[in-house]
C-alpha cells in the first residue's frame, strides 16, 4: 500500500480511478443515500439496503451496480455490500477516503 505525504495512512489511488469517475458514481441523491448506510462500516445485502432506504430491489441494485463499476464499493462472495477496504476512516462520521476526494456522508 502506498501513501501520501499528507496523509501517511491513506490507501493509495486505485488504478482507473479519477475524479469524474467518482462525481458520475455519485450523480443521484440514491446512491449518496446508499453509501451513507454502507459507510456504517457493516456489509449490507441488497435487500436490506433496499428495506432501510424504503425502495424496491431492482432500484437499488441498479444503483449499485453503478456505485461498483465506479469502484465506490465492493460486493463480496456472499453479496454483501461495502466501502472498499482501507476506505472507511470513520464509520461513526460517515468519512471514506477514496484517495482524491474525502467523503463526509451525512443525511440528505
Amino acid at each position: 500500500m502506498s501513501t501520501t505525504p499528507d496523509s501517511p495512512s491513506a490507501p493509495a489511488i486505485p488504478a482507473g480511478f479519477s475524479f469524474a469517475a467518482l462525481a458520475s458514481g455519485l450523480g443521484s441523491p440514491v446512491r449518496w443515500r446508499i453509501l451513507l448506510e454502507i459507510s456504517r462500516g457493516e456489509g449490507l445485502l441488497i435487500v436490506e439496503l433496499a428495506e432501510r432506504l424504503g425502495m424496491k430491489q431492482g432500484t437499488v441494485s441498479k444503483h449499485m451496480k453503478v456505485l461498483r463499476d465506479h469502484g465506490l464499493v465492493v460486493t463480496n462472495r456472499a453479496g454483501l455490500n461495502s466501502i472498499p477496504p482501507g476506505r472507511l476512516v470513520s464509520a461513526e462520521e460517515g468519512i471514506v477516503d477514496y484517495g482524491n476526494c474525502l467523503l463526509r456522508l451525512q443525511r440528505l
